[in-house]
């Protein structure tokens, strides 16, 4: 029997981020989008064949 990791083709990581980021984060793309938009950001930054820094949202400001 294959692992949900294994069918993914992906392990899950823990970073650290300020949970006011990480809400923000959520507001924006939403739950499942995270992961989506920081493998993007990586595969970016790593300069990975095709990768493309994903598309941000129109600026909101933070609330006050």
């Amino acid at each position: 029997m294959t692992t949900a990791n294994e069918r993914r083709k992906t392990v899950r990581r823990q970073i650290a981020l300020a949970d006011a980021l990480w809400e923000r984060l959520g507001r924006l793309v939403g739950d499942r989008g995270r992961s989506e938009v920081i493998r993007a950001l990586v595969a970016w930054y790593l300069r990975e064949p095709g990768a493309k820094l994903p598309e941000r949202p129109p600026r909101q400001d933070p609330p006050a």
